[in-house]
């Protein structure tokens, strides 16, 4: 009943809520402390309490939903099938969470079937759900995106919530070595929440959460869920619902005599209930700037060094890129050094040395991502002379002079031609006179047959 008051509160202050949400869509109160260009540095954070009340006493309620299901596969990039990932990580999330104490854990669906977002979010309502948990992977369109990240309500105080949660699924994460994308919100068209499960859990007074692991398409993330011939690896995922349970044992603060933990009292990062996090709020502009220097031209080795610097104030950069047809094509995406969505640092600038194909003259341009895949362009450098070809295989080769002059013979050594054939003929008829001597002297004389 309690629990039912509180939610019943939160959700009443329309007006004030609806105000702070236009904040947070404008860009927020707060400045982005992400935002400043800030090298090597990492911003402190002072724990806190959680800001989401659950009734004392009673047993917390969470809901797990695989994603996906039924017709609707999810990604389907590189022969995975993203609806049975998510359910072996969501059933691995519910055994875990089911070894603490005073919990109770549902699944939104256990079968391979179709289930509408707004089902889902009702069956949390139905059982009365503190939280709502969405299990996913994930794939780009260009097969270039690479990170973790989680997603979270426009609203205030869900926004708050799912952003202490968040913070402590990605923390661990980023020890693992993942690349952090952050956690961020995306509003609709209407101002609520684009993603559905999102969308319909909040209007129900329903905290909820898109958990995106990592994105199967792309090699630098996929080794966190496949195996060794490139398929879905039963182990890891099952290894992402632990720790997806790890996460929300923290976030509410439970324990566990089974696993012999206790996280009562644990404190979280500071957050916001009347306003969005500003560092979950949307950058709908590209970094303000990004330029390019070029250091050093090795016309010998051919490589070149570039010096790449760039700032957004409102984001977060994750990744870079470079072209040397002039911004035609483009590599693949790189981590931008230094870059930690989660703690909303990055480098401003660093230097990189990149190969050059010989017998070209590259025309170069850097592109700089921010969290949501926004970009900015440097300036275009030509490079002044072409990058000589690769010298033949015997270039440097050490060259011996051949005497080409005509050999001569001696005058004693040369030999008669028809004194040899003379000789040959008289051979010839030698050996047959002796042929025809020996026949002679070998043959028997014939026998009359009447002499028997």
């Amino acid at each position: 009943m309690w629990n039912r008051l509180v939610r019943f509160m939160t959700w009443s202050g329309g007006v004030a809520l609806r105000t702070a949400l236009l904040w947070c869509v404008l860009g927020g109160f707060l400045p982005f402390p992400g935002g400043q260009s800030v090298s090597g540095a990492t911003l402190r954070v002072q724990a806190a309490p959680r800001l989401q009340e659950t009734a004392q006493g009673e047993k917390v309620v969470t809901v797990i939903d695989p994603g996906h299901g039924g017709e609707n596969f999810g990604t389907v990039e590189n022969g995975h099938l993203e609806k049975a990932m998510t359910m072996t990580t969501a059933l691995a999330m519910y055994e875990e969470l089911l070894l603490y104490d005073n919990v109770e854990v549902y699944l939104t669906h256990q079968e391979d079937e179709d289930m509408s977002l707004k089902a889902r979010a009702e069956f949390a309502a139905q059982v009365n759900a503190d939280f709502l948990f969405s299990v996913h992977y994930n794939a780009s369109a260009n097969h270039e995106l690479f990170g973790t990240e989680v997603w979270v309500s426009v609203l205030p105080p869900y926004n708050g919530y799912g952003y202490q949660f968040g913070y402590e699924f990605l923390r661990d994460r980023r020890e693992e070595g993942m690349f952090m994308r952050g956690i961020k919100a995306r509003p609709g068209d209407s101002g609520n929440d684009y993603y559905g499960i999102i969308r319909h859990s909040a209007a129900l007074n329903i905290p909820a959460v898109i958990i995106e692991h990592c994105h199967v398409d792309e090699a630098r993330d996929a080794v966190y869920c496949d195996d060794e011939q490139g398929q879905a690896s039963q182990e890891k995922l099952q290894a992402f619902g632990k720790a997806d349970a790890t996460a929300v044992a923290r976030y509410f603060g439970l324990k566990s005599s089974a696993l012999g933990v206790d996280y009562s009292g644990y404190e979280l990062v500071p957050s916001e209930t009347d306003q969005c996090v500003p560092a979950t709020v949307r950058d709908e502009t590209e970094p303000e700037e990004c330029h390019v220097e070029v250091l050093e031209s090795d016309y010998e080795n051919a490589q070149i060094t570039l010096k790449v610097s760039a700032v957004d104030r409102e984001s977060t950069l994750l990744y870079y890129s470079y072209s040397f047809d002039g911004g035609v094509t483009f590599g693949r995406r790189e981590p931008w050094p230094g870059s930690d969505a989660l703690a909303g640092t990055y480098d401003e600038s660093f230097q990189v040395t990149l190969p050059v194909a010989r017998g070209t003259a590259p025309r170069i341009v850097v592109r700089a991502y921010n969290m949501y895949d926004l970009y900015r362009e440097s300036s275009l450098w030509e490079s002044p002379q072409i990058f000589p070809p690769q010298p033949p295989a015997w270039a440097g080769m050490d060259i011996v002079a051949v005497d080409t002059r005509t050999l001569t013979v001696p005058e004693e050594n040369k030999v008669d031609l028809f004194m040899l054939i003379k000789f040959c003929v008289n051979s010839a008829l030698g050996l047959c006179m002796l042929l025809a001597l020996l026949h002679c002297l070998t043959r028997r004389p014939r026998r009359n047959p009447q002499d028997k």
